[in-house]
Protein backbone atom coordinates (compact mmCIF):
# COMPACT_ATOMS: atom_id res chain seq x y z
CA UNK A 1 0.00 0.00 0.00
CA UNK A 2 1.62 3.26 -1.07
CA UNK A 3 -1.25 5.60 -0.22
CA UNK A 4 -3.26 5.77 2.98
CA UNK A 5 -6.59 4.01 2.67
CA UNK A 6 -9.73 6.07 2.34
CA UNK A 7 -13.23 5.06 3.37
CA UNK A 8 -15.97 5.94 0.94
CA UNK A 9 -19.41 4.88 -0.23
CA UNK A 10 -19.45 1.92 -2.56
CA UNK A 11 -19.98 2.73 -6.25
CA UNK A 12 -21.78 0.66 -8.90
CA UNK A 13 -18.42 0.22 -10.65
CA UNK A 14 -16.95 -1.45 -7.52
CA UNK A 15 -18.85 -4.71 -7.94
CA UNK A 16 -15.92 -6.75 -9.34
CA UNK A 17 -13.74 -5.79 -6.35
CA UNK A 18 -16.55 -5.86 -3.77
CA UNK A 19 -17.64 -9.40 -4.68
CA UNK A 20 -14.42 -11.18 -3.57
CA UNK A 21 -14.60 -9.31 -0.25
CA UNK A 22 -18.26 -10.28 0.15
CA UNK A 23 -17.41 -13.89 -0.71
CA UNK A 24 -14.53 -13.83 1.79
CA UNK A 25 -16.83 -12.48 4.49
CA UNK A 26 -19.37 -15.22 3.86
CA UNK A 27 -16.66 -17.89 3.76
CA UNK A 28 -15.29 -16.63 7.10
CA UNK A 29 -18.70 -17.29 8.65
CA UNK A 30 -19.01 -20.73 7.04
CA UNK A 31 -21.46 -19.85 4.31
CA UNK A 32 -19.86 -22.08 1.67
CA UNK A 33 -20.85 -25.17 -0.28
CA UNK A 34 -24.36 -26.27 0.63
CA UNK A 35 -24.75 -23.34 3.05
CA UNK A 36 -23.50 -20.70 0.59
CA UNK A 37 -25.74 -17.72 -0.01
CA UNK A 38 -27.73 -18.02 -3.21
CA UNK A 39 -26.58 -15.64 -5.96
CA UNK A 40 -29.99 -13.93 -5.82
CA UNK A 41 -29.22 -12.74 -2.25
CA UNK A 42 -25.90 -11.30 -3.36
CA UNK A 43 -27.59 -9.54 -6.29
CA UNK A 44 -30.37 -8.18 -4.06
CA UNK A 45 -27.87 -7.02 -1.42
CA UNK A 46 -25.81 -5.21 -4.05
CA UNK A 47 -28.91 -3.56 -5.55
CA UNK A 48 -30.07 -2.33 -2.12
CA UNK A 49 -26.95 -0.18 -1.74
CA UNK A 50 -28.10 1.93 -4.69
CA UNK A 51 -31.84 2.06 -3.93
CA UNK A 52 -32.74 5.31 -2.15
CA UNK A 53 -35.75 3.62 -0.53
CA UNK A 54 -33.62 0.97 1.16
CA UNK A 55 -32.10 1.61 4.60
CA UNK A 56 -29.04 -0.52 3.71
CA UNK A 57 -25.72 1.22 2.99
CA UNK A 58 -22.18 0.17 2.14
CA UNK A 59 -18.76 1.69 2.70
CA UNK A 60 -15.48 0.39 1.35
CA UNK A 61 -11.86 1.03 2.21
CA UNK A 62 -9.66 1.72 -0.80
CA UNK A 63 -5.97 2.35 -1.40
CA UNK A 64 -4.14 2.55 -4.71
CA UNK A 65 -7.36 1.78 -6.59
CA UNK A 66 -7.88 -1.52 -4.75
CA UNK A 67 -10.70 -2.30 -2.33
CA UNK A 68 -9.31 -3.60 0.98
CA UNK A 69 -12.45 -3.99 3.05
CA UNK A 70 -16.17 -3.46 3.29
CA UNK A 71 -18.86 -2.67 5.79
CA UNK A 72 -22.62 -2.76 5.41
CA UNK A 73 -24.96 -1.03 7.81
CA UNK A 74 -28.59 -0.09 8.12
CA UNK A 75 -30.74 2.33 10.05
CA UNK A 76 -33.89 1.13 11.80
CA UNK A 77 -36.39 2.11 14.45
CA UNK A 78 -36.15 0.96 18.04
CA UNK A 79 -38.79 0.53 20.72
CA UNK A 80 -36.42 2.02 23.30
CA UNK A 81 -35.41 5.20 21.46
CA UNK A 82 -37.22 8.01 19.67
CA UNK A 83 -34.70 8.25 16.86
CA UNK A 84 -33.33 5.49 14.67
CA UNK A 85 -30.38 3.29 15.55
CA UNK A 86 -27.66 1.89 13.30
CA UNK A 87 -26.87 -1.79 12.91
CA UNK A 88 -23.41 -2.48 11.50
CA UNK A 89 -24.24 -5.79 9.87
CA UNK A 90 -21.11 -6.80 7.96
CA UNK A 91 -17.43 -5.90 8.36
CA UNK A 92 -14.60 -7.57 6.49
CA UNK A 93 -11.06 -6.80 5.36
CA UNK A 94 -8.97 -8.79 2.94
CA UNK A 95 -6.45 -11.11 4.56
CA UNK A 96 -3.56 -9.08 3.12
CA UNK A 97 -4.96 -5.88 4.68
CA UNK A 98 -5.47 -7.09 8.23
CA UNK A 99 -3.60 -5.40 11.05
CA UNK A 100 -3.39 -2.09 9.15
CA UNK A 101 -6.30 -0.29 10.76
CA UNK A 102 -8.75 -0.94 7.92
CA UNK A 103 -11.43 -2.45 10.18
CA UNK A 104 -11.18 0.45 12.60
CA UNK A 105 -11.39 2.97 9.75
CA UNK A 106 -14.51 1.25 8.41
CA UNK A 107 -16.16 1.28 11.86
CA UNK A 108 -15.29 4.96 12.21
CA UNK A 109 -16.82 5.53 8.78
CA UNK A 110 -20.08 4.00 9.97
CA UNK A 111 -19.90 6.09 13.14
CA UNK A 112 -19.54 9.21 10.99
CA UNK A 113 -22.50 8.31 8.78
CA UNK A 114 -24.58 7.60 11.90
CA UNK A 115 -23.66 11.02 13.35
CA UNK A 116 -24.63 12.71 10.08
CA UNK A 117 -28.00 10.88 10.21
CA UNK A 118 -28.55 12.01 13.80
CA UNK A 119 -28.20 8.50 15.19
CA UNK A 120 -26.80 8.11 18.70
CA UNK A 121 -26.09 4.37 18.76
CA UNK A 122 -24.29 1.94 16.47
CA UNK A 123 -24.27 -1.73 17.40
CA UNK A 124 -23.14 -5.01 15.90
CA UNK A 125 -22.53 -8.63 16.72
CA UNK A 126 -19.77 -11.08 16.05
CA UNK A 127 -19.23 -14.76 16.62
CA UNK A 128 -17.83 -15.65 20.03
CA UNK A 129 -14.83 -17.30 18.36
CA UNK A 130 -13.82 -14.13 16.50
CA UNK A 131 -11.25 -13.15 19.12
CA UNK A 132 -9.11 -11.11 16.73
CA UNK A 133 -12.00 -8.84 15.80
CA UNK A 134 -13.13 -8.57 19.40
CA UNK A 135 -9.78 -7.07 20.37
CA UNK A 136 -10.56 -4.21 17.98
CA UNK A 137 -14.22 -3.99 19.00
CA UNK A 138 -13.26 -3.68 22.67
CA UNK A 139 -11.26 -0.58 21.72
CA UNK A 140 -14.03 1.20 19.80
CA UNK A 141 -17.24 0.13 21.58
CA UNK A 142 -18.67 -1.32 24.78
CA UNK A 143 -19.93 -4.90 25.04
CA UNK A 144 -23.65 -4.83 25.69
CA UNK A 145 -23.81 -8.18 27.46
CA UNK A 146 -26.67 -9.34 25.27
CA UNK A 147 -26.61 -12.72 23.54
CA UNK A 148 -28.24 -13.35 20.17
CA UNK A 149 -30.93 -15.99 19.72
CA UNK A 150 -32.39 -17.00 16.37
CA UNK A 151 -35.50 -18.93 15.60
CA UNK A 152 -35.68 -20.60 12.23
CA UNK A 153 -39.08 -20.51 10.60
Amino acid sequence: MTTAPTVRFVLPTDFDQWLPLWDGYNEFYGRVGETALPAEITRATWARFFDAYEPVHALVAEADGKLLGLTHYLFHRSTTMLGPTCYLQDLFTSAASRGRGIGKALIEGVYEQARIAGVTRVYWQTHETNQTAMRLYDQVADRSGFLVYRGRL
